[in-house]
Parts: structure tokens; C-alpha cells; sequence
């Protein structure tokens, strides 16, 4: 069946464009925060798998919190950090002559601060994985460490390093609670799928949060799917 003849049918006048706005806006803003989620959580997850110091429990605590606490709670955090009232936030604004709130950029900000502790963790997790006794063999035989990391720990935590990635990447994309806070919902700037749903069921367009929620869960299976592939070979 055609979608403008189900959209039309659902009593919405949106169009293809409207229809797809919010789900470029989502792959983008995913994407991003995935990318950077990912780089960044397997920096802090490596130093923290190896290292050990005063005040690591304190910081791996604050690195998980975004785990437990409520998305809206996060979203209000980062609004009074980088608001225009904040000197973070007048910081920004006087280098990149333009504040974070309610940009894209505060999309992707707000992904990343929810999905990070699932990233880190799977990430943590691959690399503790790793038989210590190999990385201790390859630096005796003269490796260094980035030699170490490339031929050893890298291809043993691959399957988690990969699986961190696609918790990241589905996490981002499902934000609603931060995003909404931080970003607000504006169509076709910071307007993603999650906030789309929720606005297109406030006004009773209810064929359009359908076919919303079928795209989310489309890709969220079938990148859950690539990841259970992957884990059973």
C-alpha cells in the first residue's frame, strides 16, 4: 500500500518530506554520537581496564550514573551546563558565536551522555576478556603498546567492541527524555524520531507515530540481528 494514500488515509496532511525529516535528522544524530560515543568510551574503558589508581571506583560511578537516572534528569543537567546562562554555555557562545541548546548539536551531546555508560561498559568488558599472559608475551618479545593493542587486544575484543557500538548506536537513536530537554523538538533541525512520536501523538496523528515506530524498530532489529550474527559465529 502506498504511504501517501496510509498518511493521507490517517487524516495527516504530512508529506514525504515531513515523513522524513525526522528519521535523517535521527540517522544523523546517531551516527555522530555512535562514532564519538565509541572512540571515546574505548579511550576511558582501556586506561581503566589497565590501570589502577585512587578514586577509580568514584569515577567509574560518574561514568555510569547516565545509566540510572531518569533521561529527563540528564537533558535538565546538561541544559544548566551549557545553557546561555552557564560560563561553560557564554564560553561557547563567545568561541563558536552560537550557543549548543537547542541545535543539533546538543542532539548529538545528548545521545552521547546516555549511551555512553552501555558503550563503555561492553567495551570495558571486551577488553578484560583479553588473556593478559598474550599482551605480556608480545611485550616481550619487543612490542609496544599501540603494537600490543592493534595485534592482540583489538582482535580479541572485536565482538565487543562491535556489540558496544550497536548498544551505543540503538541507545542514541531511541533518546527521547535528554534530546527533548536539551534540544528541543523542532522539525527538521533537532526534531528526531523519538520526539516526532511523541508529538505526533499529542496532536492525534496516529498514523504517522505508526509508521514512526515501524522505521525505529525496523532498524533496531536489524541491527540487533547483525549483532547476534556476529556473537554465534
Amino acid at each position: 500500500m502506498d504511504l501517501h494514500f496510509i498518511l493521507t488515509a490517517s487524516g495527516s496532511s504530512a508529506d514525504w518530506s515531513t515523513f522524513l525529516e525526522p528519521i535523517a535528522t535521527s540517522l544523523k544524530v546517531s551516527i555522530a554520537s555512535g562514532v564519538l560515543v565509541f572512540l571515546g568510551a574505548a579511550v576511558v574503558a582501556w586506561r581503566m581496564s589497565r590501570r589502577s589508581f585512587r578514586g577509580k571506583l568514584l569515577l567509574e560511578t560518574v561514568i555510569l550514573l547516565p545509566l540510572v537516572l531518569p533521561p529527563t534528569v540528564v537533558g535538565f543537567v546538561l541544559l544548566a551546563v551549557f545553557g546561555r546562562s552557564s560560563w561553560t554555555g557564554k564560553a561557547i557562545e563567545a568561541v563558536f558565536g552560537a550557543s549548543p541548546v537547542f541545535t543539533a548539536t546538543a542532539a548529538v551531546i545528548a545521545a552521547m551522555v546516555v549511551s555512553f555508560p552501555l558503550v563503555y561498559q561492553a567495551v570495558k568488558s571486551g577488553f578484560q576478556s583479553v588473556d593478559s599472559q598474550l599482551e605480556e608475551a608480545a611485550r616481550s618479545m619487543g612490542a609496544n603498546e599501540w603494537q600490543v593493542f592493534r595485534w592482540i587486544t583489538l582482535p580479541l575484543s572485536g565482538r565487543a567492541l562491535v556489540s558496544g557500538f550497536v548498544l551505543g548506536y540503538a541507545r542514541g537513536l531511541g533518546e527521547f527524555g535528554a534530546t527533548y530537554m536539551f534540544a528541543g523538538n523542532i522539525p527538521g533541525r533537532t526534531q528526531t524520531l523519538p520526539t516526532a512520536v511523541y508529538l505526533a501523538v499529542e496532536t492525534g496523528r496516529w498514523g504517522m507515530a505508526w509508521m514512526w515506530c515501524a522505521v525505529m524498530v525496523a532498524i533496531s532489529m536489524l541491527m540487533l540481528y547483525a549483532v547476534s550474527r556476529l556473537n554465534r559465529r
